[in-house]
C-alpha cells in the first residue's frame, strides 16, 4: 500500500484477512473469512505469538504503525475485532 493513502474499513479487512489467511496456513480465499469468525475456534486457531505476528504484518502492509495504545483494555476474539482497532488507528492518520 502506498503510504498515506487513507483506508476504509473494507480495505482494511482485505488486508487483515489476507495477513488471516496467510498466518493460519490456509488454502481458502480470504474473502471467505467473515468479520465474526473467531480468531481461536473451528477455522482459526491463531496463538499470541501468531497475534503479533499479524501486527506485524498488517503494518507493513499498510505501511502504518499501531499505536501501543489502542490495544490497552481491548480484547480480540474475532476477525471483525482486528480490523476495527485497524481501522481506529488508519483513521487516526
Amino acid at each position: 500500500m502506498p503510504p498515506n493513502l487513507s483506508l476504509d474499513r473494507s480495505a482494511v479487512a482485505t488486508v487483515v484477512k489476507n495477513v488471516v489467511v496467510a498466518e493460519s496456513r490456509l488454502s481458502i480465499p480470504p474473502e471467505s473469512i467473515a468479520d465474526d469468525e473467531l480468531l481461536v475456534g473451528d477455522l482459526l486457531n491463531v496463538n499470541s505469538l501468531g497475534f503479533v505476528g499479524m501486527l506485524v504484518r498488517i503494518e507493513d502492509e499498510l505501511d502504518t504503525t499501531l499505536p501501543d495504545d489502542l490495544f490497552v483494555g481491548r480484547s480480540f476474539r474475532t476477525v471483525g475485532d482486528l480490523v476495527d482497532v485497524v481501522t481506529t488507528a488508519e483513521a487516526q492518520r
